[in-house]
């Protein structure tokens, strides 16, 4: 009885392990997010990356310049520099994909 009892525990064990490793086993050449962007993907991908690179320096300046870590002259001086950098970059993405890009329009403004 007890050499059957550890027969099936093996069985079990086995089953378990292979269960658990099964979706490391598989073959992922095929998997979509893996492969590498061609052409207008790539260039889109590059866009947002620009853009995201540019709002993100542009955020932290000016958390830095809110907390006292740069001074008003400082921040005077990279603030331009940084929104044409995005500014720039969101247009180039609304180019790529087809957009014209339209007025801007305040939160105030009432349509």
């Amino acid at each position: 009885m007890t050499t059957l009892a550890l027969v099936l525990a093996a069985v079990l064990a086995v089953a378990c392990v292979v269960l658990v490793a099964r979706p490391f086993l598989r073959d992922i050449r095929g998997a979509e997010d893996l492969r590498e962007p061609t052409g207008p993907e790539r260039e889109r991908t590059r866009l947002a990356e620009e853009r995201d690179r540019a709002l993100a320096a542009l955020k932290e300046l000016e958390f830095d310049h809110r907390t006292g870590k740069i001074s008003d002259a400082d921040y005077h001086a990279e603030v331009g520099e940084l929104r044409s950098a995005a500014a720039e970059a969101l247009r180039a993405l609304d180019e790529q994909q087809g957009r014209r890009p339209g007025p801007v329009r305040s939160s105030r403004t009432r349509v």
